[in-house]
């Protein structure tokens, strides 16, 4: 199947026109801390409360441990159906990441839904994984749910993650150039699609807007 095309499954495409808010909301309520701890205050929904498991300590020994250069933006490739269960997506996810590409977690930091909220994936201090040739070390990995080949980021969409780009920029010292799609770094996917890329550079814009102390508390 090619990378970024359309599938029912949950996993099928993993990254195989709205415009950007220009004034930046607040992402879903405050959660408790877990790993993800410099967010968790911001709106941050942990993995534990989507029901993650996390994995054994003895998984990441494999990983690469990474500091932070670059924001990769992907889109999940598969079209999301309204009030769809963010929550039992992500599990499923987990699952087939673990028994079907012996990945030790989701190979995304962060997901952004298309009501706003914003889930807690993998550990930001482990590198992701991708189904492309792309090397993902030093990359946070951000996806937006939906298939951007064929629906539209919503309003609500792009507003929270261009607060959470922003955040994560001031986070990590980097600068708005930093911010890149998944199709920046290979030509084998088309991920995070037309609709989002019409919109990418409003939407690292925005990110770099984002109000110092909206970044920084």
């Amino acid at each position: 199947m090619r990378r970024g095309a359309h599938s029912s499954r949950p996993w099928a495409a993993l990254c195989a026109a709205a415009s950007v808010m220009t004034v930046l909301g607040l992402l879903a309520a405050p959660a408790p801390a877990h790993a993800i701890e410099p967010l968790a205050d911001r709106g941050l929904i942990t993995a534990a409360q989507w029901g993650s498991v996390s994995p054994p300590e003895a998984a990441y020994r494999s990983r690469r441990h990474q500091a932070i250069t670059g924001l990769t933006v992907h889109h999940q490739g598969e079209t999301w159906q309204a009030g769809a269960d963010v929550a039992a997506y992500l599990r499923r996810l987990q699952q087939w990441s673990r028994r079907e590409r012996a990945w030790v977690d989701v190979p995304y930091h962060y997901i952004v839904a298309p009501d706003g909220a914003v889930y807690a994936g993998r550990d930001p201090q482990w590198a992701g994984d991708s189904n492309t040739d792309y090397n993902t070390l030093g990359e946070l990995q951000v996806m937006l749910l939906g298939n951007f080949e064929e629906q539209q980021p919503s309003p609500a969409q792009l507003q929270a993650t261009a607060r959470l780009l922003g955040q994560l920029l001031a986070l990590h010292g980097l600068a708005p150039d930093r911010i890149r799609a998944h199709r920046h770094h290979t030509t084998q996917t088309v991920c995070p699609g037309e609709q989002l890329m019409l919109v990418f550079e409003d939407l690292r814009a925005q990110a770099a807007a984002v109000p110092v102390g909206d970044r920084q508390r």
